[in-house]
């Protein structure tokens, strides 16, 4: 599956993801220790939801800009995340990850970022222009396990492919087990496409065996049934979430949920323990 996020910038999976992104980092700041955050896989950082690319999918329309018209309390955060980067009452623009961790970053916090594609990292560096975030053109899963652990008592890893490879699945699960080896405490996240259920539950089998406790599966379907042959929706593998996350993560899941059905749908994210 191509994923170029151009062309799927601010669409349900990324208000799902960027939602708990912040839900997630917030929790983390709870306590005052020194955070790194570390992007795999950055993009531009910064995304013309106005632009050929974006405009030929459509799909903002049923992501970002639902979330901005929908009143839920609980999508607050997200939507000021947004706003922060544009100038009207409708978004021009979408931040990627590394805007979204940009804005969370306390003083005493660092951002990593890697971009492998030199076009995108060069539009990456000039997003993140000020932002004090350290900018890499490496391979993904080679800076992972070189990253990890961090300098800082904690951090957070944020794995985001486009799946263009087919090999991607099976490298994300080799990595992880790598850098859980060297960082067993540490919090990663994984994004994923979901669009079918059977690759998705061969994919979940392989990680099982890697033994990693406290390993978070959410599954955002948009339909009320699998649709053959097309995007289904996205989810997130967390590993180590952290208490305060969990804890208010079940309303933030409904909250996304019924702001992203699509019509005629009410749509279902489910949320469990891998081992479950």
């Amino acid at each position: 599956m191509n994923y170029r996020h151009s062309f799927h910038a601010g669409n349900s999976a990324d208000v799902v993801k960027h939602s708990l992104l912040i839900a997630l980092v917030r929790a983390l700041q709870h306590k005052p220790g020194a955070l790194t955050l570390i992007d795999t896989h950055a993009g531009c950082g910064l995304y013309d939801l106005g632009g050929d690319d974006a405009q030929r999918t459509g799909e903002a329309t049923q992501g970002v800009m639902r979330a901005f018209a929908d009143t839920n309390p609980l999508l607050h955060d997200y939507r000021a995340a947004v706003q922060a980067v544009n100038t009207g009452d409708e978004p021009r623009l979408y931040p990627g990850s590394p805007q979204f961790l940009a804005q969370l970053l306390r003083q005493q916090d660092a951002l990593i970022l890697n971009e492998k594609h030199p076009a995108d990292a060069a539009t990456l560096r000039v997003a993140m222009r000020g932002t004090g975030a350290a900018i890499h053109e490496r391979d993904a899963y080679e800076l992972w396990l070189a990253m990890v652990p961090p300098r800082t008592p904690r951090g957070v890893v944020v794995v985001d492919p486009p799946y263009e490879q087919t090999d991607e699945r099976a490298r994300i699960t080799a990595t992880l087990a790598a850098a859980h080896r060297k960082w067993a405490h540490g919090v990663t996240v994984i994004w994923y496409p979901l669009k079918d259920s059977a690759t998705h539950q061969r994919w979940k089998a392989q990680l099982r065996k890697l033994g990693i406790p406290k390993f978070l599966v959410v599954e955002h379907w948009l339909y009320d049934s699998e649709q053959p042959g097309i995007y289904n929706g996205a989810g997130l593998f967390i590993v180590n979430p952290p208490y305060a996350f969990m804890q208010v993560l079940p309303p933030l899941l409904e909250a996304s949920r019924a702001a992203l059905a699509p019509e005629g749908h009410e749509g279902e994210i489910l949320c469990g323990w891998l081992d479950d």
